[in-house]
């Protein structure tokens, strides 16, 4: 009988102890945790997926959303995805990956479309042992608002809003990107760097698509037909425009070609292996049954595709993009030249990506001459990534017709190096050129694009037809190239897959 009394005092202390923890909540099971912000789920995942340096960066691990209440609990602690995204970013490599506030109008930029005065940048110079600043216009978009005020290549800018530029203040010159209007003081700087004010340009920003290919001529010298073509940006929408300089250059019959990057920042990858595809006409193209030459391979992370590559090769038709939607509208004969052994492209710093693909990717074919400065040095490329995870199983969150409406948000991260058909990439650093010309120097006097006396030209063509003693510019060797700080249009100097283009082939 005792040992039934134990045994029931023993189930009632149980019984009490449950109903005391009952009472203290202390049975109750753990709330889940609830995710904040959708969109930081999508960055990491979208990350996770395409980015490139994804192996060493730890918060992107396959495991790290195993436990969702800590993948949540990390996520919830950054106070918006830009914060995510640029806590992911693999810094000691990554200088070009960014964070898209606006997708429609990254999308509409990389067509051509912007909001802007039409003015490309030439030279920031700071005058002489002066404290004086000065813009030089490197060129003016054709229909804009810059060259309705009758501003040219080559004019200098002194003043800002009626502010006179000086290394104190001179990133007032960022307004040209950064505001709708403004008010710009043109000067000349005399050989004793004396500056004269001269007249004050309003411009009002306006909304154009802009041609990137700005000038073709030939020029005839040394007894050569040479093609000299000014190409500002690769714009998948503005292929044919492209085809059609290529035209000109073929009916003319050119010997020899100057392609000018000065102030090319890069742009579509089969903008840029098409443009290849133009210059060396000898090499084997794709077709239905023929499998072309390789101008460039792209290398992935390992979740790209079994192979982690892929090859874009020289082409025999060109790609029409509409200049509105980017959408793909067909295709027609290319304008291939045949005959150029040698190509001469001028660049300076701001020289970047998909220019620098066309000098890597035909070293292997033609001798590829750099004349003026070391060029930037972007031997990496991007995708536009959209919060749309369900349309492909291969290629998620690239679909940016079907993207989610609740933002507008995106990404546009480096998921691809590049190499010619050596297996070379080795230009992290940038090009080297072969005769060194820096156009800064020369601000005073800058001429217009295709003058044999404008100071790359001259240089390349003196270096072409052994002429050196042409070259008799006069330099200003107290010039200072400023740079640091000094903003350029958004998504300028990128190198990128839009979403419409042909894709390569996989290796």
């Amino acid at each position: 009988m005792k040992k039934t009394v134990i045994l029931l005092s023993g189930l009632f202390l149980f019984l009490t102890s449950c109903d005391k923890n009952d009472d203290d909540g202390g049975g109750e099971t753990p709330q889940a945790v609830t995710l904040n912000n959708e969109i930081n789920e999508f960055i990491w995942k979208g990350l996770n997926h395409w980015y490139y340096w994804q192996p060493d960066v730890t918060a992107l691990a396959d495991t790290k959303d195993d436990d969702q209440d800590a993948f949540y609990s990390y996520l919830n602690g950054f106070s918006s995805p830009e914060d995510v995204f640029n806590a992911l970013k693999y810094t000691e490599k990554d200088d070009f990956s960014w964070f898209i506030e606006d997708v429609d109008e990254q999308l509409a930029s990389f067509n051509g479309i912007s909001t802007t005065y039409g003015i490309t940048r030439g030279p920031l110079v700071r005058v002489g042992a002066t404290d004086n600043v000065v813009q030089v216009i490197g060129s003016v978009a054709a229909g804009s608002p810059a060259e309705a005020a009758g501003l040219k290549r080559g004019d200098i800018i002194s003043k800002v809003d009626g502010e006179v530029m000086t290394i104190d203040n001179y990133l007032i010159v960022n307004k040209l990107y950064t505001q709708e209007s403004v008010t710009l003081g043109l000067a000349t700087v005399s050989e004793t760097d004396v500056i004269t004010q001269t007249e004050e340009k309003s411009l009002t920003a306006a909304t154009l698509s802009i041609n990137p290919v700005h000038h073709t001529s030939v020029i005839e010298e040394g007894g050569r037909k040479i093609g000299y073509l000014v190409y500002e940006g690769f714009r998948g929408t503005y292929n044919g425009e492209l085809n059609d300089a290529f035209g000109e250059l073929k009916a003319a019959g050119v010997n020899e070609l100057i392609l000018d990057f000065r102030y090319n920042g890069g742009g579509s990858v089969l903008s840029s292996a098409l443009l290849a595809s133009m210059i060396y006409g000898e090499a084997t193209a794709e077709t239905n049954t023929v499998s072309g030459e390789v101008f460039a391979e792209l290398k992935y992370n390992a979740k790209r595709d079994a192979n982690n590559s892929s090859v874009y090769p020289f082409f025999e038709d060109v790609f029409l993009y509409d200049k509105t939607t980017g959408a793909y509208s067909g295709a027609t004969d290319m304008n291939r030249l045949t005959g150029i052994t040698r190509l001469y492209v001028l660049g300076t710093e701001r020289t970047a990506s998909a220019s620098e693909m066309i000098i890597n990717g035909l070293r292997p074919y033609i001798n590829v001459k750099v004349i003026g400065e070391k060029t930037t040095g972007k031997n990496e490329g991007s995708i536009t990534v959209v919060d749309a995870p369900g349309n492909s199983n291969t290629e998620p969150y690239t679909d940016t017709d079907n993207r989610s409406t609740k933002h507008t948000v995106g990404m546009q991260p480096i998921v691809f190096q590049i190499f010619n058909k050596l297996g070379e990439n080795d230009y992290g650093d940038g090009f080297v050129p072969d005769v060194e010309v820096k156009e800064y120097e020369y601000y005073k006097n800058i001429k217009p694009f295709g003058d044999t006396n404008e100071v790359l030209l001259r240089a390349a063509l003196d270096d072409m037809l052994g002429t050196a003693g042409k070259f008799d510019l006069k330099k200003d060797a107290n010039a200072t190239n400023v740079t640091e700080g000094v903003k350029f249009p958004k998504f300028s100097s990128e190198m990128y897959i839009m979403p419409n283009d042909i894709k390569p082939t996989s290796k």
